[in-house]
């Protein structure tokens, strides 16, 4: 640890950029200097994801590349969350050392995750390129819009090293209270990546017209900028955290400490997603259009998702930092708050799906009559009416993964996946639901792609009363990390 030690007594406060809990002062304005940055930041990456919608939808139009382009808003969300384990157990960890002011501490811990990301850096690398067209087939794509997802995946493998550390490099900064530079950093990767999507699928001027592989590059060249400018930062050093090659050697009592808190964390994440890509295996088998209309219905849903992901970064933040200084009042307190203010916008965001469902898809097709968006305005009013309970599992979730709760988020998360979700989606949408090794078939629903969105909004309902059992108990508040 050489960490200067002057560090241990300096306030989060008066460090550029970061946030801390004031003893005096009352959470609001600590919680919103952390939600509002976070939130730009959402912002900004769903503004991708839109651009990449109505660039597909506007200029290459058919319904191959709308399902493709569904699969590869997942795979957006997959890559980043390959580093899960890494990024909760970094900003928990970060955010405790830093509410009990041991700086030298939090600064060991942010070289030791980059240390254990650029392994896992690796490895993903090495499991996308490999696995990636067995991926596409197993979500059930099939024809031209595989061929399509698998060209993408091959033009996003070289940047999966940078997407890691920027996923893993903002999370530290996050645990010091700094969600300013992640905003900063995507405002920049959101330029570029915009910038060159639409140059490369328009063809302005001089620069070529390559359709869907311009959608791809315009994604890398981002991302590659985005891990190059958050590893300059960490190397000039921010929000009191610097990275030093002597610490990033391993260090094994911290690593333990770390995965202990992030691979329940990672674990959770992972399930989470392994089983929204079995739920979109069981809509793709449906046909093109359900894939389509699903992809778009989820690109648009990810509006509400910006205060939920925004707050809940604030909850993770604030309550870790809490616990850290030994006052889990204030920890409870925060969490209620930001689950206040973000479960607010998330349930407005709601309203405006139940009652524009047509206007939002017409601004990705060009036109409310086309088959993808007459589909997916129904999907738009069912998940109205799961914001209330979606913002209790983003928020609260966030404040239990601050809190080190991570073992708890991973069962509450098994229960709603397999329990509800999946099975839930095969007897709603399916007209028969094969039993696997007996050759019986059960009578499904037969309500297509509405059918499952249904079972989701059950997931939704009861992992959040999960959620708020756990809560309640309060034996988040004496975890140890």
């Amino acid at each position: 640890m050489d960490a200067p030690q002057r560090m241990d007594h300096v306030p989060t406060n008066e460090l550029l950029g970061t946030t801390q809990l004031p003893a005096s002062s009352t959470i609001w304005r600590p919680m919103l200097r952390l939600a509002l940055p976070a939130l730009a930041e959402q912002l900004l990456t769903v503004l991708v994801g839109y651009t990449d919608w109505w660039l597909a939808g506007h200029y290459l139009q058919d319904a191959p590349y709308l399902a493709a382009m569904g699969l590869i808003a997942y795979v957006l969300w997959l890559l980043p969350s390959m580093f899960a384990a890494v990024a909760i157990g970094a900003t928990a960890l970060v955010a405790r050392f830093v509410g009990a002011g041991q700086w030298s501490l939090a600064v060991l811990t942010s070289n030791q995750a980059v240390t254990v990301g650029l392994v896992m850096g690796v490895l993903a690398t090495v499991a996308t390129a490999w696995g990636g067209p067995y991926f596409v087939y197993a979500m059930q794509l099939q024809g031209e819009a595989a061929s399509l997802a698998i060209r993408y995946l091959w033009v996003l493998v070289p940047v999966v090293p940078a997407i890691m550390i920027e996923q893993v490099g903002i999370a530290c900064l996050r645990g010091a209270g700094d969600t300013v530079s992640g905003f900063v950093v995507k405002t920049i990767v959101v330029a570029i990546n915009v910038a060159v999507s639409m140059s490369l699928v328009i063809g302005w001027g001089p620069i070529p017209r390559l359709g869907w592989d311009g959608l791809a590059i315009g994604t890398a060249v981002g991302h590659g900028v985005g891990g190059l400018l958050i590893c300059c930062l960490l190397l000039v050093g921010r929000a009191g955290l610097t990275l030093r090659v002597r610490q990033l050697w391993p260090d094994a009592m911290l690593i333990w400490r770390l995965l202990r808190i992030g691979i329940p964390g990672g674990i959770d994440t992972a399930v989470i997603l392994t089983c929204h890509m079995a739920f979109v295996a069981i809509i793709n088998r449906m046909g093109t259009l359900a894939a389509a209309a699903h992809g778009m219905g989820v690109t648009i849903e990810s509006m509400a998702y910006l205060p939920g992901a925004a707050f809940q970064v604030a909850a993770m933040t604030l309550t870790g930092q809490a616990l850290g200084a030994r006052d889990p009042r204030r920890a409870v307190y925060s969490a209620l708050s930001t689950f206040a203010v973000g479960g607010a916008l998330m349930v407005a965001a709601g309203f405006v799906f139940y009652c524009a469902p047509e206007a939002l898809t017409a601004f990705f097709t060009g036109t409310d009559d086309s088959p993808t968006a007459r589909a997916t305005v129904p999907l738009l009013r069912i998940v109205a009416w799961a914001m209330p309970s979606l913002a209790v599992v983003m928020i609260l979730t966030g404040a239990l993964r601050g809190a080190g709760d991570t073992r708890w988020t991973l069962a509450i998360s098994l229960v709603g996946f397999f329990c509800v979700r999946l099975p839930g989606a095969c007897w709603l949408a399916w007209d028969s639901v094969p039993l696997p090794g007996t050759g019986l078939e059960l009578p499904g629903w037969g309500w297509g792609v509405a059918g499952a969105w249904y079972a989701m909004l059950a997931d939704n309902l009861v992992r959040s009363l999960l959620v708020v059992w756990r809560f309640a108990h309060g034996g988040w508040k004496r975890i140890e990390v």
